[in-house]
């Protein structure tokens, strides 16, 4: 995406739209008296990092949990690809290339590394039969492409550092050949070094020619890493910039409500 062409973003349809792979118009959600989301326009353009920032209750996790069909909109369209589309529900949002990992990374810890990357989706010999040796093969190669430090894919995910299991968890969505990827506070409980490697991996997806979709509440790591954020506060989109035109201070400002847009 020619990114330069993004100087302004009151108006979504002044972007490049033929780098768009999903744009999310007018969504609406309540739950019960609570209006979530207020009228929401959220695009995602091709091989771009966008983080999506705000205070506790901003409305993010909600946001993301309709583009990943766990909730659908009250109001409003997604299109992917320029292609009005409706995702009734979380496996739709994986065959549509979109692959979400949440922060509790839905890792089995009794399991090893190729049982929980192939959970629920295990390659079978025969009709019957699990095809472990293939599981083996295929979690090296996952392992290899992500860069993860790991003696062999049998290693029980119990005993994995936060860095190895937030690898293993993205490994899933790769499988699943996902184009997207949703990525829901990759860093939180992780210390220093397990942090460095898991923005390494998202820096790493990247580069391979992968859409990666964020939520943070560290600031730091966002403008280290992105390269747009959108901002939500109280429901409401209140920000979304290039990380070239804005400042930390800017972008805290929109969160807080001290800088109106």
């Amino acid at each position: 995406m020619n990114r330069e062409n993004l100087e302004s973003y009151g108006n979504d349809k002044e972007a490049d739209s033929s780098k768009c792979l999903v744009y999310m118009k007018g969504i609406d959600k309540w739950f019960g008296h609570v209006h979530a989301l207020h009228n929401i326009d959220f695009s995602i353009y091709e091989n771009e990092i966008v983080a999506l920032v705000g205070d506790n209750g901003a409305g993010k996790s909600t946001l993301i949990k309709i583009l990943s069909g766990v909730l659908a909109p009250d109001k409003g369209e997604i299109y992917l690809n320029n292609k009005l589309t409706t995702i009734h529900n979380s496996r739709e949002a994986r065959n549509l290339g979109i692959g979400t990992v949440y922060q509790d990374l839905a890792l089995v810890d009794c399991l090893d590394v190729c049982a929980n990357l192939f959970l629920g989706k295990e390659p079978v010999r025969g009709g019957i039969f699990i095809n472990r040796g293939k599981m083996e093969t295929e979690a090296k190669k996952i392992l290899n492409k992500l860069k993860v430090k790991m003696n062999s894919p049998k290693i029980t995910a119990g005993f994995l550092s936060g860095g190895q299991r937030q690898a293993i968890a993205i490994g899933r969505i790769i499988l699943e050949d996902s184009k997207i990827f949703v990525l829901d506070e990759p860093t939180a409980a992780l210390g220093v070094r397990e942090t460095g490697e898991v923005l390494s991996l998202i820096k790493d997806l990247k580069a391979t020619g992968h859409t990666i979709v964020i939520i943070s509440h560290q600031l730091e790591e966002v403008f280290s890493l992105v390269d747009r954020i959108f901002v939500l506060r109280q429901g409401e989109k209140v920000g979304d910039r290039l990380i070239s035109k804005t400042t930390k201070e800017e972008i805290i400002g929109m969160i807080t409500g001290i800088v109106k847009v």
